[in-house]
């Protein structure tokens, strides 16, 4: 059976847009394909930041770990077997001081790792991680995909970028903006983003 990794991050629960417009893309998505869901709440279960430890353990052979730093490296191990096991990865967070969820950022740090999710080779760095559809969810109160405030979403910019450098290129982008312009810029931002659902998991 095929999966899809979900990845949600906004710690407003069940009131987050990006948790719910997330959520629905990946139930459509597995409806299409019949994968099993992976649902990693980073809100809910927030990751340990990378420590001395971890960082010292991530660039080392497992032959040549102490014990603690074993231990320590589970977690990023877990993190990267699962991306590695998605056929699907769906990204939900909201945009917030013009970027992602800390969380989104700790994820990162754990499955970014030199020689496993990519490699420095003669011509320049080389992402291992290939051949997987990425979506992005970004849910925001003002209008960030375009227009004057579009230089200050740097959400998209640097997920883009730092999947790319693992190898994730296939990236689509689903905006749910305007939320604070009143109930009728909401409810205009999920339909919208409902109809692109639909579209995307056609």
């Amino acid at each position: 059976m095929s999966s899809l990794l979900l990845v949600t991050s906004s710690p407003r629960g069940e009131e987050s847009v990006s948790n719910k417009v997330s959520a629905d893309l990946a139930k459509a998505l597995a409806a299409r394909s019949g994968a099993a869901i992976n649902h990693i709440d980073l809100a809910a279960s927030p990751l340990p930041h990378l420590d001395e430890v971890t960082t010292s353990a991530i660039r080392k052979a497992p032959a040549d770990r102490s014990p603690a730093e074993a231990e320590a490296v589970k977690t990023s191990d877990k993190l990267v077997a699962d991306l590695f096991a998605a056929d699907e990865i769906v990204i939900g967070t909201g945009l917030i001081n013009f970027n992602v969820y800390s969380g989104i950022k700790s994820w990162i740090d754990h499955i970014a790792r030199a020689g496993i999710t990519f490699r420095y080779t003669a011509e320049g760095p080389e992402g291992l991680v290939k051949g997987k559809k990425v979506y992005i969810v970004l849910a925001s109160a003002g209008v960030y995909s375009e227009g004057p405030a579009a230089p200050l979403n740097h959400a998209v910019p640097y997920l883009k970028t730092v999947l790319g450098f693992i190898g994730l290129t296939d990236v689509e982008v689903v905006y749910v903006e305007g939320l604070a312009f009143g109930p009728e810029a909401v409810e205009k931002a999920l339909a919208s983003a409902k109809a692109r659902t639909q579209q995307l998991a056609a």
